[in-house]
């Protein structure tokens, strides 16, 4: 049904469509409602944990995690939620999403807005839906930069009981000097900090949550190596390739194209294939990687698997394609 409702959601301020299809498909679930045909069980084992399939949600979709059992109905193989700060915040000034159709492309500046940490994990506690959860955390956008270590431990500590993994988010380009965490000695020192929170609750708490870094697609070769060593340094447990780009190649006069923000879609497609693939020769199997950015069509996931991705995460695909994309990608990813 999605290609037919498609066009009437795209009438619509793109904030205000996301709403009306998130609840829907909450509608949707609680009545028994079947939107989307399941994937078959595709069993991959990744940072110790199982999961049903390969395809998963990105971080992005459900920022506090008021959707998850209507999204687990969908038929992913795991759950992103987030990103939430440890701090509920308002994020950019509106308009803040931007879609690009004839390129199959989104812009969104929307800055981590969110409820806040407290509020997300009442939505994880009442949730029925008991698959794999990743939580994905930043910093508040009020805490300087270097500072940011303490918002990220923060959050890590509130929400290590209730995640199956966590992905640390220091890649958005739309939180002020966020991705500055990302190169020379910055990285280090924040990965050390983490790997000693890590180690910390998982004594206290007897289990072992996992943690994987997000990273951006806007980096040359020899950033993509010295994040690779670091992570390989600090014993990280995946990396998530990619954020969105602030590249415009190839959408350079559309519509839209001048707002500032990070592009996700199509145009990201091969940029964060690369990055995948400069990761993966890095890390010579030594942490899993997980594929993100510019899923379309079961060819992009099935390329993302060829360049090193085990897992692959799907968003602006989402919003083109609807959710017979998870089945797509799925059944292309088990073959």
């Amino acid at each position: 049904m999605y290609p037919l409702i498609r066009p009437l959601l795209f009438q619509l301020d793109p904030e205000t469509a996301h709403r009306v299809t998130f609840t829907g498909l909450r509608l949707a679930q609680r009545l028994g409602i079947p939107v989307a045909p399941k994937p078959a069980e595709k069993p991959v084992k990744v940072m110790g944990l199982t999961f049903p399939n390969p395809v998963g949600l990105a971080a992005g979709l459900d920022k506090n995690g008021e959707y998850i059992d209507a999204l687990a109905a969908l038929g992913f193989g795991f759950l992103e939620i987030g990103t939430v700060t440890p701090r509920p915040q308002p994020g950019n000034p509106k308009p803040r999403l931007f879609r690009l159709p004839t390129a199959q492309a989104i812009i969104n500046r929307m800055g981590f807005n969110n409820q806040g940490v407290a509020y997300l994990l009442e939505q994880v506690k009442n949730a029925d839906y008991r698959g794999i959860l990743g939580i994905n955390i930043g910093k508040n956008a009020a805490t300087p930069i270097q500072n940011a270590a303490e918002d990220y431990q923060t959050a890590l500590s509130a929400v290590y009981p209730h995640a199956s993994y966590i992905t640390i988010n220091i890649s958005s380009p739309n939180t002020s000097h966020l991705r500055e965490l990302q190169a020379g000695d910055a990285i280090g020192q924040l990965l050390a900090g983490l790997k000693a929170t890590q180690t910390r609750l998982a004594d206290q708490h007897g289990r072992y949550v996992p943690l994987a870094i997000k990273i951006a697609p806007d980096l040359d070769d020899n950033a993509i190596r010295h994040l690779a060593d670091q992570l390989r340094l600090h014993r990280m447990d995946a990396v998530i390739a990619t954020n969105t780009t602030l590249s415009r190649t190839g959408v350079e006069h559309l519509p839209h194209a001048e707002e500032t923000g990070g592009l996700s879609g199509a145009p990201l497609t091969a940029l964060s294939t690369h990055v995948i693939r400069q990761l993966a020769q890095a890390l010579a199997g030594e942490l899993p990687i997980i594929g993100a950015g510019g899923i379309l069509n079961a060819r992009d996931a099935q390329e993302k698997q060829a360049a090193g991705a085990q897992l692959v995460q799907l968003y602006t695909g989402l919003i083109y394609r609807g959710s017979s994309l998870i089945k797509e990608c799925s059944d292309a990813l088990a073959g």
